[in-house]
Parts: structure tokens; sequence; C-alpha cells
């Protein structure tokens, strides 16, 4: 198992889900993926793959997991390993609609 820790920009996506009622639907999509995170990563659901042309805050690559597939505006969460001494954290980095 992982342990997700979350950026502040995360948090504010997540609340602002949780605040809109309208959101439901998305809001447990996203539950279920970051449920899915903290088991395994590379989950075949999670459709997990390399975000290219940025790097996480301390360098290494940024990952991108689907929270939703064949939905418009579908949900991504955007994460990356944490280096050590934090091994087998998970940090996310940012819970939006796909760029």
């Amino acid at each position: 198992m992982f342990q997700l820790a979350f950026e502040q920009d995360a948090v504010d996506q997540l609340s602002e889900l949780r605040r809109d009622k309208g959101q439901a639907v998305r809001l447990k999509a996203v539950q279920s993926a970051l449920g899915k995170l903290e088991k395994n990563p590379r989950s075949p659901g999670l459709n997990t793959h390399p975000f290219k042309g940025k790097f996480c805050p301390h360098g290494d690559t940024i990952w991108e997991s689907y929270a939703q597939n064949h939905t418009p505006g579908a949900f991504r969460i955007f994460w990356c390993y944490m280096p050590l001494p934090h091994k087998r954290t998970i940090l996310i980095l940012s819970i939006t609609e796909h760029p």
C-alpha cells in the first residue's frame, strides 16, 4: 500500500468537488481512483502514464492517472512519487479536468 500526500492545489480541487453537489459523480470517480492509487498506482483501470513536459517539485516524473474515461471533461489525477526517505508515498499534485 502507498500513502497519499496532497499539494494545496489538489486539496483545494478536491474540496471544490465536495462542495458542488452537481459534481457527485465526478467526486465518486475521483475518490475511487485515489483508492486505487493507494493500493496499486499501476492498476489497469487508472491508465497511468507519464505526463510529458513537466516535472514534479523534486525533479522526478509526473504521472497522469484517469479518474474518468470516455466522458466529456474527464477528470485526471496528476501525481509523483515522493523522494526518499518517504518511501511508498505518492504526492497528489492536481485533480482536474483533462487538459
